[in-house]
């Protein structure tokens, strides 16, 4: 993992974007927000297990059916099953220790 700070890649309205093996935040800060950081790593997991690629794909379409369904995109960004496990498991810092394989399918 390797963190960068570049305000210009993060979405507007979001803190931090993960695009393996980046986790990209838009503030200094944010380095040593241990709970961000974790939400992130739990990103770098479900990308790895899913070979990079088809994570992205998964990702968007995902997205793209829960916007359709809920015709809210900020509703469908907090539906997509990866945004679900990582928002429920941010503060557990111990969390990536026992996570188990594609765990995020627990949310779909």
């Amino acid at each position: 993992m390797i963190v960068l700070v570049f305000k210009y890649l993060t979405p507007k309205g979001f803190r931090g974007i993960t695009l393996f093996p980046f986790i990209v935040l838009s503030q200094k800060g944010d380095k040593g927000n241990k709970v961000l950081v974790n939400h992130e790593l739990i990103h770098i997991r479900q990308q790895l297990e899913m070979l990079v690629l088809p994570f992205f794909v998964w990702y968007f379409v995902e997205y793209l059916i829960r916007w359709i369904a809920l015709k809210d995109r900020r509703e469908a960004y907090r539906n997509i099953s990866f945004e679900q496990e990582a928002y429920e498991n941010e503060k557990d810092l111990d969390y990536l220790k026992r996570r188990s394989f594609w765990r995020f399918l627990r949310y779909v």
